[in-house]
């Protein structure tokens, strides 16, 4: 059986991992509510 001191520092790196996600997709949703980012693609003009 693995030992608590192990285990609490396993989890302690996933936990960190967990919330570097969390923020990371937090600020990409900010910004396409803010308009920064835009899913449509650019639109090519008939005349080039």
């Amino acid at each position: 059986m693995a030992d608590r001191t192990g285990l609490k520092f396993v989890g302690f790196i996933f936990a960190s991992v967990t919330l570097a996600v969390m923020f990371a997709t937090g600020m990409v949703v900010k910004g396409y509510a803010d308009g920064a980012y835009s899913l449509e693609t650019a639109q090519v003009s008939p005349n080039q």
